[in-house]
């Protein structure tokens, strides 16, 4: 399964049609009415929910005509026949894209633990999603060298279309990480995952949590953009867009897209992009 249809953009323009995560938990159901009509939404995995409030929520989203992207933890996966199970269920409800990751489970239930063997297990079974998504890290992961990381995209490459980056603040570590990453032949479509519109402190909260540590160490190696994080205003992903339209005009990067990661706060992330692409 190549990425040679995957679509790039030469415009840097993709604030017109991004992707938009969401996170399965109360209220995103109220605010994901504030989403464009027809719009690209993935689900993500909660590790205390598990993957049955994924593909519920995931179910009544593409209900309401999003076009939905549900998440696959592979630690989550008990073992084939519960990923044979899952996959019957992504066919069924109509879902012809899929985004496989790890998972953050410290143990996984199964023989899963990593989404390289979920992905050649799939890889056999006829009725799997049409288009397939990874994710990367340009900021590192706490427990995997770089090296590993990047033998782990080139294992995937050929089983997936596309990759969507981990939130990174820090411009010349994704720049370098691109250059990097097509030296060693992975080729693959990347979209550029960016936080949506919410305070600055709840940023800083959630980039803590869910592992944006090297970002983190940078923003707080940065006084004077640490103080502006921890004010009571409203963080808007202004820069991080302004550098990734820039880095786009390099047809060897390969940025297709946006991917933003909404933490649910649709509403001011939506009123946002639509002041942006008018401006």
């Amino acid at each position: 399964m190549k990425s040679s249809n995957e679509n790039i953009s030469n415009n840097g323009n993709f604030l017109l049609d991004p992707r938009f995560e969401l996170i399965p938990m109360k209220g995103v159901e109220d605010q994901a009415q504030f989403l464009p009509d027809g719009a690209t939404v993935a689900v993500t995995v909660s590790p205390s929910k598990g993957l049955d409030a994924t593909l519920k929520l995931a179910e009544t989203m593409a209900g309401r005509g999003f076009r939905v992207v549900p998440h696959l933890a592979a630690r989550l996966v008990r073992n084939r026949e519960h990923l044979e199970e899952l996959v019957d269920r992504y066919e069924e409800d109509g879902f012809e894209e899929l985004f496989v990751v790890g998972g953050d489970e410290t143990e996984p239930v199964g023989p899963y633990h990593s989404a390289a063997l979920v992905l050649k297990d799939m890889q056999e079974m006829p009725n799997r999603p049409k288009r397939i998504g990874i994710g990367c890290y340009p900021d590192g992961h706490p427990l995997i060298s770089r090296d590993e990381l990047f033998k782990a995209l080139q294992e995937k490459q050929p089983m997936v279309n596309y990759m969507i980056t981990q939130i990174c603040f820090d411009q010349k570590k994704i720049t370098s990480w691109l250059g990097d990453m097509r030296k060693r032949g992975i080729n693959l479509p990347v979209y550029i995952g960016i936080p949506g519109v919410l305070k600055r402190q709840k940023l800083l909260d959630i980039s803590l949590k869910v592992g944006v540590g090297d970002s983190t160490r940078f923003i707080m190696h940065n006084l004077g953009l640490a103080a502006r994080l921890l004010g009571s205003e409203m963080y808007t992903p202004d820069k991080l867009v302004k550098q990734a339209v820039s880095m786009s005009g390099d047809k060897a990067n390969g940025i297709a897209g946006f991917h933003i990661y909404t933490f649910n706060q649709c509403q001011t992330t939506e009123q946002w992009r639509q002041k942006l692409i008018k401006a």
